[in-house]
C-alpha cells in the first residue's frame, strides 16, 4: 500500500488531504505540533494513519523525522504553511523569517530529508503553493513572495530529479474554506493593531479595503476537499503537470491575469483588493 508524508497535517487543507487520502488506502504520516493535534489527526482513520512530531522550522524534529518513516515512503505533500498579511513596509525583518522559514525553508528542509526514501521508491514531491504564487497582491506581499520562491525552487528541483524519475508538482489553491479564511477579519484586525500609530494613519485606506474585500474572498471561497481531489490526482496520475490550479475560475484567472501588461494587472488587483 502506497505511503505519504502530509505536513501541516493539523487543520484545514492538510487535515482534509490527510482524510481524503486515507479514505483512498493510503497509508498517511500526519505533521503535527502538539500531542492534541496528533490525538485528533489519528483519530480520522486509525488503521491509515499515523502521526510524527513535526515543525519544520525545528532542527531536532526534521533530524528525528528519518527514524518516524516508515522503510518506504512513496509521496510527500509540503502543505504546512503560515500567512503574514499587512503592507510592505510594515512587514518587520522577524515576520520576513517567520513567513520564509515556515513556506520556503521547511518545506525544501523536509523534501531533504525524506528524498532518500523516494529515490528508492520513485515517489513523487507535492508542494501546496496559491495562486499567489503567480501573482502578487497588495496587503500580502510577504505571503505571496513566499510562494513565489517555493514555486521556483519546485521548478528547479523538478529538473534536477528527472534522471531518477521523481515528479515535483506544485498544487495553487485559491481561496479555501479553511479557518484560515474564516478567520481571517479577526487576523486583519490584529495585524491592523500591530502596526505604529503613523503607519495605521498612513495605510488607513488600504487596510479598510482590505476588510471589505474579505468577505468576497470568504463567498467564493472553495471546499477544501477539492484541493485535496487534486492532490490525489497530482500523486496517482501517470504523467502528473508541473502545476495545478485547483478551479476553472481561478484557472482562468490566472491565464488571464499573467498575460496583462503590468499597468493593467495592477489596477485590476488594486481594485479587488479594495486599495487605493
Amino acid at each position: 500500500m502506497s505511503s505519504v508524508l502530509v505536513t501541516g497535517a493539523a487543520r484545514g487543507i492538510g487535515r482534509s488531504i490527510v482524510e481524503h487520502l486515507a479514505s483512498r488506502g493510503w497509508d498517511v504520516i500526519a505533521g503535527v505540533r502538539t500531542q492534541e493535534d496528533a490525538d485528533a489527526i489519528t483519530a480520522v482513520n486509525a488503521q491509515r494513519v499515523s502521526a510524527v512530531f513535526l515543525d519544520v522550522t525545528d532542527a531536532a524534529q526534521l533530524e528525528q523525522l528519518e527514524a518516524a518513516l516508515p522503510a518506504r515512503l512513496d509521496a510527500v505533500v509540503n502543505n504546512a504553511g503560515v500567512v503574514v498579511s499587512g503592507p510592505m513596509e510594515t512587514v518587520t525583518s522577524e515576520d520576513w523569517r517567520k513567513q520564509l522559514e515556515i513556506n520556503v525553508i521547511g518545506q525544501l528542509a523536509v523534501t531533504r530529508a525524506v528524498l532518500p526514501r523516494l529515490r528508492q521508491s520513485k515517489g513523487r514531491i507535492v508542494f501546496i503553493s496559491s495562486v499567489n504564487g503567480q501573482l502578487s497582491m497588495p496587503m500580502v506581499g510577504a505571503y505571496a513572495a513566499s510562494k513565489f520562491a517555493l514555486e521556483a525552487a519546485a521548478d528547479a528541483l523538478r529538473m534536477e530529479l528527472r534522471p531518477w524519475g521523481i515528479p515535483v508538482v506544485v498544487v495553487e489553491p485559491a481561496q479555501t474554506d479553511t479557518d484560515m479564511w474564516r478567520t481571517a477579519d479577526s487576523a486583519a484586525a490584529e495585524t491592523e493593531a500591530a502596526l505604529t500609530p503613523e503607519h495605521r494613519t498612513l495605510y488607513a485606506r488600504h487596510i479598510a479595503g482590505f476588510k471589505k474585500s474579505i468577505p468576497l474572498s470568504q463567498k467564493i471561497a472553495v471546499a477544501p476537499e477539492k484541493v485535496s481531489a487534486v492532490v490525489e490526482h497530482a500523486l496517482t496520475t501517470r504523467r502528473p503537470r508541473a502545476r495545478y490550479v485547483v478551479g476553472l475560475v481561478p484557472k482562468l484567472q490566472v491565464a488571464l491575469m499573467t498575460n496583462l501588461p503590468t499597468r493593467a494587472r495592477d489596477l485590476v488587483l488594486r481594485k479587488v483588493s479594495g486599495q487605493p
